[in-house]
């Protein structure tokens, strides 16, 4: 168990008078435990109780493998695929003080079983993610560093991208390139995303198979992990050439995400940063194309606490990280995305990534 997030946790539980937090298989167990089970449709977690204490349940498919992580001194309660698992639950919750209590559920534990738990056993669930994500906020300066050198990293592989680039390959060659540069940096693989063409006007474009044409706007999205924190940058480049209007509208989109950064400071409210960028697309004429939120946290994951946007009603703080990445998506027609990491510091904010936001034609 990882000790410092245990105590945040802890004490989250016992500020928000929450009697325990309940945590299946995820990133968030391998977070806070330094380990993660196969998630199946068996149900299995780690129960953290707001003393301190923690227990976990799951399949005797697995309980040798939790024992030997938590060590001999953790009660790990086992049930038989024969067995209604509900029976073993009641009875772990009635042992370790939890009949009646109102316990938080992590982000991937499933309703059906949640709601199989309900009927049997008298306890209250409630949302445990925003617990989670306030636990992990708040970078602590080793977490920056690494986040410092995984945005490092990312930045040099976009120079390196960009000789590699040309029309006749696919979008899945770009992304393939991206991962070996990553491995050769020392890093490990993240995510990529590369929209070409039409495919740049969809902001979550889930495909790879477009071939590079003269005259693409590429969307770059990628990200590598260094020390298990992550990066996240994006890039739009311009094959052959570029058109007034897209040249246009990428001085726009530039224009938002500096507005963004300039505003993203320590004791910012954060609808106010959403709104210095919005402002700019809005009163460009494009606000109807800019259908996303401003940013997002990033950390252990590359999609975390805080989101940046207009409904999140809290100030930024010294130590939160996250992506400053505004865009303008014309549907058919073409996008264009910046984005860049900021981390709050004392003294303002400082932007972890470099690489040029001039337009680039290759």
């Amino acid at each position: 168990m990882r000790k410092k997030y245990l105590d945040k946790l802890v004490n989250i539980l016992q500020k928000e008078n929450i009697d325990a937090i309940l945590i299946a298989p995820s990133e968030e167990m391998e977070f806070i435990m330094g380990h993660n089970t196969h998630l199946c449709e068996r149900f299995q977690a780690l129960i953290i109780k707001k003393d301190g204490n923690y227990f976990y349940i799951c399949n005797l498919l697995t309980v040798d493998e939790v024992q030997s992580v938590l060590g001999p001194t953790v009660k790990v309660y086992g049930w038989f695929d024969g067995d209604i698992f509900t029976d073993t639950v009641k009875k772990a919750f009635e042992e370790e003080g939890l009949i009646g209590k109102t316990i938080a559920v992590n982000s991937t534990e499933r309703a059906f079983l949640i709601l199989q738990i309900m009927e049997a056993v008298d306890v209250k669930f409630v949302n445990g993610k925003p617990l989670l994500e306030e636990m992990r906020m708040i970078k602590e300066d080793k977490e920056i560093d690494d986040l410092r050198m995984a945005a490092r990293i990312t930045d040099e592989s976009f120079e390196e991208l960009l000789n590699f680039i040309k029309p006749g390959i696919t979008e899945r060659d770009i992304a393939r390139k991206m991962n070996e540069i990553f491995k050769e940096k020392g890093a490990d693989e993240g995510f990529t995303m590369v929209c070409s063409g039409p495919n740049s006007s969809y902001p979550h474009y889930n495909d790879d198979q477009r071939v590079i044409q003269e005259k693409d706007i590429i969307v770059l999205d990628w990200g590598c992990k260094y020390n298990n924190m992550c990066s996240d940058m994006s890039r739009t480049v311009f094959v052959g050439g570029i058109t007034e209007e897209e040249r246009k509208v990428y001085e726009i989109v530039r224009a938002s995400q500096e507005a963004g950064e300039k505003a993203a400071v320590k004791g910012a409210y954060i609808p106010d940063v959403d709104k210095a960028a919005r402002d700019i697309i809005e009163k460009a004429g494009y606000g109807k194309y800019f259908v996303t939120r401003l940013g997002h946290g990033i950390g252990y994951s590359v999609h975390e606490a805080p989101d940046i946007k207009a409904s999140n009603h809290r100030h930024l703080e010294k130590g939160m990280v996250f992506s400053i990445e505004p865009g303008i998506y014309m549907a058919g027609k073409f996008g264009i995305r910046i984005e860049n990491i900021v981390a709050v510091t004392e003294e303002g904010n400082e932007v972890l990534n470099k690489a040029s936001k001039e337009i680039i034609i290759i």
